[in-house]
């Protein structure tokens, strides 16, 4: 019995070393990045393995399970403890929302809007149709400025709309997808930039996947305070691509808030969603909530943020 109890603890302890490994490397090959996805769940294992070393009396890999429980955590907390950081600006609420080729529910996401007194919504996956019946739902009256580079079915459109005026539209060069900008004129903050960005899918094309994290990162490291980014990363917080975003001037708001990771993918599972690959990040202020939403008809969850910009 003791040791059939140790046996199961160190495959459950071996299961949290390769989710740190995986967590902590620059992986250059698909295989490990996708299994990066993951990598905190397999990093739980280190909290089964002592629960098993501590039933079968097993001290000394209690000891060895201590150790890797306590890299877990130093790679996990940091998200869950909230940015102490008192801010005087305005607030904006953001919410991100992939449309999953446009068939999501434009009557859901038009409510989410109107409920919260959205201000900007960034949208992935837009098509024509799917502009058409958010207009029909009533958007363009909530959200009256917008830029779009839609498409007529797939996965590649993008869009922003706004409470406030939008000028200097941009699609970036180097995406598979649409990936965009725009400059949002706020009535007490002032210009701002507000990003939209979809990475291709590192399953469908992991090279570039990766040369468009690289240029996302590079985009935002010469953009200055205050921005918005709502985003499908189509990567979690354990890929070392996305962790690089928020080595500059960018938080997550889920870390700022101290809410971690919030799953958003996939939405359309009866076991789902298992992994958070929808982000809102913040350039010049704190968020003050998160949370993640469901829209009927959508493999994502939405992300709905309220931010309070500095001044």
């Amino acid at each position: 019995m003791q040791r059939g109890l140790l046996t199961l603890g160190w495959l459950a302890l071996i299961a949290a070393v390769v989710g740190l490994v995986l967590h902590l490397g620059r992986w250059q090959r698909m295989s490990f990045v996708l299994l990066a996805s993951g990598a905190s769940w397999l990093m739980l294992g280190a909290v089964v393995a002592l629960v098993f070393f501590a039933a079968a009396r097993g001290w000394r890999s209690a000891i060895a399970g201590g150790i890797v429980a306590l890299a877990a955590l130093a790679t996990i907390v940091p998200s869950y403890l909230p940015e102490r950081r008192d801010v005087a600006g305005p607030e904006l609420v953001v919410l991100q929302s992939n449309l999953l080729f446009g068939k999501a529910d434009t009557n859901a996401v038009v409510s989410v809007v109107r409920d919260n007194k959205v201000d900007i919504l960034t949208a992935e996956e837009l098509t024509f149709d799917a502009i058409a019946r958010l207009k029909t739902s009533g958007l363009d009256e909530l959200l009256p400025y917008h830029y779009f580079e839609a498409t007529e079915s797939g996965g590649g459109g993008t869009g922003i709309y706004s409470r406030y005026p939008l000028r200097d539209p941009k699609k970036y060069d180097g995406f598979i997808m649409s990936n965009i900008s725009a400059t949002m004129d706020h009535p007490e903050r002032g210009a701002m930039s507000v990003f939209a960005f979809h990475p291709i899918p590192p399953n469908l094309n992991f090279d570039a996947w990766s040369h468009e994290m690289r240029r996302v990162d590079e985009i935002l490291a010469e953009t200055k305070a205050p921005a918005i980014v709502g985003a499908d990363f189509n990567a979690t917080h354990d890929h070392a691509a996305y962790r690089a975003l928020l080595d500059g001037a960018f938080a997550s708001a889920a870390d700022q808030t101290g809410d971690g990771v919030l799953l958003t993918f996939p939405a359309d599972r009866r076991w789902g969603p298992v992994i958070g690959i929808d982000h809102v990040l913040v350039a010049g202020g704190v968020a003050q909530s998160v949370r993640a939403l469901t829209i009927p008809g959508s493999d994502h969850r939405a992300l709905l943020a309220t931010v309070r910009l500095d001044r």
